[in-house]
């Protein structure tokens, strides 16, 4: 069995948890720990928290599709403040949640104490969403901008699986089989073996997953989808801050990954 495989049976021997039974840990408020692994090392997480952990189920699938596009100014000031490295700040995004249907525009903010808020309203659609009701607002009340001067500058898709830990305190997400496509170069990019797990929690509370991430050799570091993704497709952006994370990209897939000099 590969290791796609591997993966889609761990799932399936887990206990599941519906949406509805998620309601009390949405987290809007959080503290989030960033983990980048492997494939072969997520086979090793999922053989570890069987029993500690649920994995969420929409509508019978426990692998979820997830579709974001990310928005910029002209001159990519919210790229720009994640590069250098800016304790406080932003992204916008749309985001659909494949399996239901469901599509929000949301503005995330993270503050210098590592803490984040995310704010969204439901819109129609990737395409149709700047003339819903308060999504100006939103934007504007959110993250000091004005949506109308924002572009579409990265996508990706890529497949979600959620955990719960059994006491409902906290969250798992594990993002893989990450593509980007770029609009402003029209570049596409995928991720191969890259595995992106954040734990999300309402501050320190103790985390059954974080010895274990420990003794696997998965350690918290900063990743970002939208910037990774963005450096990626578009070799003319700065990236210097991010190339130590991208290095890091080859090595997990072993073999020369990057399509432009680092």
């Amino acid at each position: 069995m590969d290791v796609n495989g591997q993966i889609s049976s761990l799932l399936s021997s887990m206990s599941p948890i519906t949406l509805e039974e998620m309601t009390g840990i949405k987290l809007m408020n959080r503290l989030d720990t960033k983990y980048v692994a492997s494939k072969n090392q997520l086979v090793q997480l999922l053989n570890l928290v069987q029993d500690k952990y649920y994995v969420q189920e929409t509508l019978g699938k426990r692998i979820i599709p997830y579709c974001t596009t990310y928005y910029d100014t002209a001159d990519h000031v919210m790229y720009m403040m994640h590069h250098n490295k800016h304790a406080s700040r932003k992204k916008v995004r749309v985001r659909t949640y494949v399996a239901s249907n469901l599509t929000f525009l949301e503005v995330k903010n993270k503050n210098n104490h590592g803490r984040t808020k995310k704010k969204r309203i439901e819109v129609p659609s990737q395409d149709d969403f700047r003339n819903t009701e308060g999504a100006h607002e939103l934007v504007q009340r959110k993250a000091g901008l004005n949506l109308d001067k924002l572009n579409a500058v990265v996508q990706n898709q890529f497949n979600r699986v959620t955990l719960v830990n059994k006491d409902k305190t906290e969250r798992l997400t594990i993002d893989f089989n990450i593509e980007f496509h770029n609009y402003e170069t029209s570049k596409d990019h995928g991720t191969d073996q890259l595995v992106i797990i954040e734990l999300k929690r309402d501050g320190n509370v103790y985390s059954p997953v974080v010895n274990i991430l420990h003794d696997i050799h998965i350690h918290p570091t900063g990743f970002s989808k939208c910037c990774i993704g963005m450096a990626l497709t578009d070799p003319s952006l700065k990236q210097n801050n991010f190339k130590p994370k991208l290095i890091n990209l080859q090595k997990i897939n072993g073999k020369t990954f990057i399509d432009h000099e680092l």
